[in-house]
């Protein structure tokens, strides 16, 4: 199947403002990428780079006054969700690749060392590797109740437990901080989420985040907020936690007015039609 992807943000600048944007699919996603396109008013060249994450970026400099963004793509999606490996096994830190090893430490959000005995209690006696992770995964879903209305930049995971309230970047940040805590990599990622196979939500679409963990020979999907295996993900950015995948960085002030988000599977009435506006003027 096709899966159509977009956002837009409109902003408002009192001066010229740098501004880093992340909002295309992965350097993982390339190839699924049908067509793609990036917009802005006034017309603004963007100068693109990958960092260290391989994570897709665009540089670029807006105002003072407003600013649009947008972006759209089609990619191509298999059409089977998120896929289960229940054999996965975990691995002893003495046997994890060099390149996991970030992903075992405390982050900004994922104060993992500060869990450390939650986590053993919770979930040590439970079978090591897919299990564990699951069972986690369970844990942060029935004990974390999602609000739109608690979001916030200074939450953490270890806030996110004492207030068991939070929303999705919360749950994932939770769930990753009690994996590291037992000696699992757990990284963030954040993308495009279709509503494909499972019952409208009757909620604005946006942005959604879950996590990734290491075990066996690679990474496996797990998702906190919805606690279930799903349909098209894009993913966007992937980090140590939601500090590294910023969808706008700014370096100076932008307030912003108005942000839209779609996903959905690839039609004549695509959610496309909501933020091609500014491409197409």
């Amino acid at each position: 199947m096709q899966i159509d992807v977009g956002c837009t943000f409109t902003f408002d600048l009192p001066a010229r403002t740098h501004a880093v944007l992340m909002v295309e699919p992965h350097s993982t996603e390339v190839d699924r990428i049908v067509h793609s396109r990036t917009c802005t008013s006034p017309d603004i060249t963007p100068v693109r780079f990958v960092d260290g994450y391989g994570n897709r970026c665009q540089r670029l400099t807006m105002g003072p006054g407003r600013a649009d963004l947008a972006f759209i793509a089609t990619v191509e999606d298999d059409g089977r969700l998120d896929p289960v490996v229940t054999d996965a096994v975990m691995h002893p830190p003495a046997d994890l690749p060099d390149d996991t090893l970030p992903f075992l430490y405390p982050s900004r959000y994922c104060e993992s060392d500060q869990l450390t005995d939650l986590a053993w209690k919770e979930f040590g006696a439970i079978t090591e590797g897919w299990a564990r992770v699951q069972a986690i995964s369970d844990w942060v879903h029935r004990r974390i109740r999602f609000d739109y209305s608690s979001s916030s930049p200074n939450h953490s995971a270890l806030s996110v437990v004492a207030g068991g309230v939070g929303v999705c970047r919360d749950f994932t940040h939770t769930a990753i901080a009690l994996c590291r805590a037992l000696n699992i990599p757990a990284r963030y990622a954040f993308g495009y989420l279709p509503d494909i196979g499972v019952p409208d939500p009757g909620l604005p679409m946006d942005f959604c985040a879950w996590m990734e963990v290491y075990l066996g020979d690679g990474w496996h999907t797990f998702d906190p907020r919805n606690n279930e295996r799903r349909i098209g993900r894009v993913v966007i950015g992937r980090g140590r936690d939601a500090a590294d995948v910023a969808m706008v960085t700014s370096f100076g002030k932008a307030t912003l007015q108005q942000m839209t988000v779609c996903a959905q599977e690839h039609s004549s009435h695509s959610c496309h039609q909501s933020v091609t506006s500014l491409c197409e003027a």
